[in-house]
């Protein structure tokens, strides 16, 4: 939580860099203030908004981030609105806390996905301890997601050849056996076998089939690979 803090809790400045970020959606103005004081104490850059439709409008960067999410808010409940950005594909970790909940809507909101339920007056530390996991959850997210794009780039550099020889070896041939799939002799399959281990940065066979999976390439039929 080194980062620097936003110099106004309703400043709306989108960052242009990966610093973690709080989002708050509260009607409140008292709690959205307070919330703000409270995240810009340990350094954490944070937005707030009056309702789910500004936060929906303000540009987030693509760093790690979390939500806290009042449940009741003036025309719009904060269970629904939770679904609803997960149905649209949003990824982000959702605290929320409530002066009226219950244990049933704390229930419906962590099996929705929610990191947390805090019901109000909570204490400060638990807040602070809530949006931490958060952030480190959505931070972990994020550098996968970095890690994924990166080697599908490296992917994408392969050759038609490479990448034929890439799902044989996932396959289990060796190199005279796929020589002979490919009617190719051995020491090119050897050379194309080489330059693919390199461009996909795959030092053995079980890493090469690791990052494989991640992108979602499999192994040929057994019946085909003989």
């Amino acid at each position: 939580m080194s980062a620097k803090p936003s110099s106004s809790s309703e400043s709306h400045n989108p960052a242009g860099n990966c610093a973690p970020m709080v989002y708050v959606i509260d009607d409140d103005a008292a709690v959205r203030r307070a919330l703000a004081t409270l995240m810009r104490s340990v350094d954490l850059p944070v937005e707030t908004f009056a309702t789910p439709e500004e936060f929906l409008r303000f540009p987030r960067p693509q760093g790690p981030a979390c939500l806290i999410l009042d449940v009741r808010l003036r025309g719009k409940n904060g269970l629904m609105f939770h679904q609803d950005i997960v149905s649209s594909g949003m990824r982000i970790p959702v605290v929320f806390m409530t002066g009226h909940g219950d244990i049933e809507m704390g229930v419906i909101a962590m099996k929705g996905g929610a990191m947390d339920f805090l019901a109000k007056p909570f204490r400060d530390q638990d807040m602070l301890d809530a949006v931490g996991q958060a952030l480190a959850r959505d931070e972990a997210r994020v550098v996968a997601d970095a890690a994924l794009a990166g080697l599908r780039a490296s992917y994408d550099l392969l050759s038609p050849r490479e990448k034929e020889v890439l799902v044989f070896v996932l396959s289990g041939l060796l190199n005279k056996q796929i020589a002979a799939e490919m009617n190719l002799s051995e020491i090119t399959v050897k050379v194309h076998r080489g330059q693919m281990m390199r461009k996909l940065n795959a030092n053995s066979v079980p890493d090469l089939v690791r990052k494989a999976e991640s992108l979602g390439i499999r192994p040929v039929k057994s019946g085909s690979a003989n």
